[in-house]
């Protein structure tokens, strides 16, 4: 049995909930990222996406201003 992951019984899920190695690597992988995500959010290209998409935000504000659509 175990040939298709569908019959297996759930017992990958378990494997993976029980490996601490696992859980510490996704932990570390977190943290790699949110320090990509500061650093890009400091970074010239950062700051440049985030004015993009505020101006793009004012730009879709609702046009309907209480009038019956």
């Amino acid at each position: 049995m175990g040939w298709c992951a569908c019959f297996d019984g759930g017992s990958k899920q378990r494997r993976r909930e029980e490996d601490p190695a696992n859980a510490e690597a996704r932990a570390k992988a977190a943290e790699a990222a949110q320090r990509r995500q500061v650093e890009f959010e400091k970074s010239a290209a950062g700051r440049a996406a985030r004015a993009q998409m505020q101006a793009m935000n004012k730009q879709s504000a609702p046009t309907n201003k209480g009038e019956p659509v």
